[in-house]
This record gives structure tokens, C-alpha cells and sequence, in this order.
């Protein structure tokens, strides 16, 4: 332990080309130092060309700069930043299959509306609901499911954004439409 800080949990959040490869190389950089990366979570941002990488990583002060510094040094990464001490919204969504006995049925969907998760699917055995949240709503939600039964249990990584006027705002552009008489292909055709 370095700095007088212990191990804890960093969401880091890293923008890279959105190309072939880019993923395992992040994640080979982990494992190769011995690193677990508990959660990952990946997608396109507004920018096609870029993908968004919201990982969730135990280490501390020390473990983490260096996996920053590593990071920083793979050709495909445009960003890196650990949103731990920033101020940031952070989510999970979860799939939870649960028995569906008619003896529970109405307490089931008391404890969905209370967590304000939907039911997406319903069968004469089951019903499976969807929910939002940070890790702690969503392991609370378990708990009082689990008494029921639950059959089957799907979590995505988090994901995570810095509040306020840290992210540069940047508006999608709207693709211009081609007029018909405008596009040097066609020819002969009126609006």
C-alpha cells in the first residue's frame, strides 16, 4: 500500500478507437499485470469512431495510476480518467428471472415497483423483471427476491459519466439530405 491508501474499488473510464482488437488489448494489459477487472462495460459513443470503456478495478493508489499510465500508452486510447473521486452518475441494469407462484405473485410486483423495475416477461412459472440502479439497489432487490427463487440472474457492467461541465458538450450532427437534382450520380430526375 502506497500513499497511506488501501485497495478500493476505481471506475475508470477510457475512450479508444472503435476498431478490431482494441477490447483485448485493454483487457490483456489487466491480466497480464495480474489485474481483475470486476465490471466492463463497452459501446459506441456519439462518434462512431469512438467507443466509451467503463471498467470497475480494486487496487490501490499506486496499482491504479500505473494501470492509468499503462493505459495512456496503447495507440487505440484517445482517454483515461478515474471517475472515483469525481462527481459522477453511475448505473447497472439487471435481468432477474424469479419464481412466480401465486402465493407470490402480488408481493413480487410490490418489491418491482418499489425498486421501479419493470416486468418485461411473464409466464405461468415466472416473471422476469428488468432493473436499474448502483450495485447496492440492485443487490437489495436480489435479497428480497431470493426467498421467492430466483431462476436465473443477468447483470451489465456499470456505466458511468462525470456530472456537469467536465464532458465538452457536442451536439450529433444531422445528416444534410441530398436532393434528388443535387446529386451528381442522377441525372434527368425532378423533385
Amino acid at each position: 500500500m502506497q500513499n497511506g491508501s488501501g485497495p478500493r474499488k476505481h471506475t475508470i473510464a477510457v475512450q479508444v478507437e472503435n476498431k478490431f482488437g482494441v477490447l483485448s488489448r485493454v483487457a490483456g494489459l489487466f491480466s497480464a499485470r495480474g489485474y481483475n477487472i470486476e465490471s466492463l462495460s463497452v459501446g459506441e459513443t456519439l462518434d462512431p469512431s469512438v467507443s466509451r470503456m467503463t471498467l470497475v478495478v480494486t487496487g490501490d493508489e499506486f496499482v491504479i495510476e500505473q494501470v492509468t499510465k499503462q493505459l495512456h500508452k496503447l495507440i487505440d486510447v484517445i482517454k483515461v480518467s478515474d471517475l472515483t473521486d469525481d462527481d459522477h452518475v453511475e448505473r447497472e441494469l439487471m435481468l432477474i428471472r424469479v419464481n412466480a407462484e401465486p402465493q407470490h405473485r402480488e408481493e413480487i410486483l410490490r418489491t418491482a415497483d418499489i425498486f421501479r423495475a419493470k416486468v418485461v416477461d411473464v409466464t405461468p412459472l415466472s416473471f422476469t423483471l428488468e432493473a436499474t440502479g448502483d450495485a447496492q439497489k440492485l443487490e437489495a432487490l436480489v435479497e428480497l427476491l431470493r426467498p421467492m427463487g430466483i431462476q436465473e440472474l443477468v447483470r451489465t457492467g456499470k456505466v458511468a459519466m462525470a456530472r456537469g461541465p467536465k464532458t465538452r458538450a457536442r451536439k450529433a450532427e444531422v445528416p444534410k439530405k441530398v436532393r434528388v437534382s443535387e446529386d451528381p450520380k442522377v441525372v434527368g430526375f425532378a423533385d
